[in-house]
């Protein structure tokens, strides 16, 4: 069963999102914003429904942390809020939430979203094997100003299908780069999307890419993500 951190600072929205929820899945909610980190590191939830306006840790700075920790950087936040989606729903996707649900809330929506993203995230678990490598890598694209741009990186982890590393240059999601190998010379891989940007807290942002056009030159192919998986 999947399981869902809930941070709230309102009880009865807890306690109505945990009625709603907890027939599909196993829920852990807290009013105190302060024990959200840990609880997320304790239980390893699927998904994080997270209030943006709470007292002496906000929503943003949550959202923020837990996209910096590697364990937590992969799971999917749901914003759930009094705010108008037009004020905040872009800082937040920055931040890396992947949707934004304004109260009173839609319950049925809101359950759709969740499956969607769950099944969204074991499927790709299920189709890429990622494992922590440290290639050099050389990127060109154009940046969010649309200026064009050239970097040189290293990856944090890989697949056979793609990669995440950090950027000091601002990319939008869907952006496409070129990517070349640095390690013992220089080597074109291919073209690569943004699939996913996270907030780091830093100067740069770490990105999550996709070939979309891929050599022989790519170190981990096919083949031994099978032997890895």
């Amino acid at each position: 069963m999947h399981k869902i951190l809930i941070v709230d600072d309102d009880k009865a929205m807890c306690d109505l999102l945990r009625a709603c929820l907890s027939e599909g899945y196993e829920v852990i909610d807290t009013v105190d914003p302060e024990q959200a980190l840990g609880l997320a590191l304790e239980h390893k939830p699927d998904a994080i429904l997270l209030d943006l306006m709470m007292p002496k840790f906000s929503g943003f700075e949550l959202c923020q942390s837990f996209r910096s920790l590697s364990y937590t950087s992969t799971i999917p936040i749901l914003v759930i809020t009094g705010e108008t989606e037009a004020k905040y729903k872009d800082h937040c996707a920055n931040l890396g939430a992947v949707a934004y649900f304004e109260k009173p809330l839609k319950l049925d929506e809101l359950r759709r979203r969740l499956t969607m993203e769950l099944q969204s995230k074991r499927s790709e678990q299920r189709a890429h094997v990622r494992v922590r490598m440290r290639f050099a890598l050389r990127l060109r694209g154009t940046d969010a100003s649309e200026k064009a741009f050239e970097e040189i990186t290293t990856t944090e982890n890989v697949s056979a299908e793609g990669f995440m590393c950090n950027c000091m240059s601002s990319l939008v999601k869907d952006a496409i780069v070129e990517v070349i190998l640095s390690s013992r010379g220089e080597h074109y891989v291919g073209r690569a999307r943004v699939v996913r940007k996270e907030s780091s807290g830093t100067p740069w942002q770490r990105y999550g890419f996709q070939f979309v056009e891929k050599t022989s030159a790519w170190p981990l192919q096919e083949k031994s993500a099978i032997l890895l998986s």
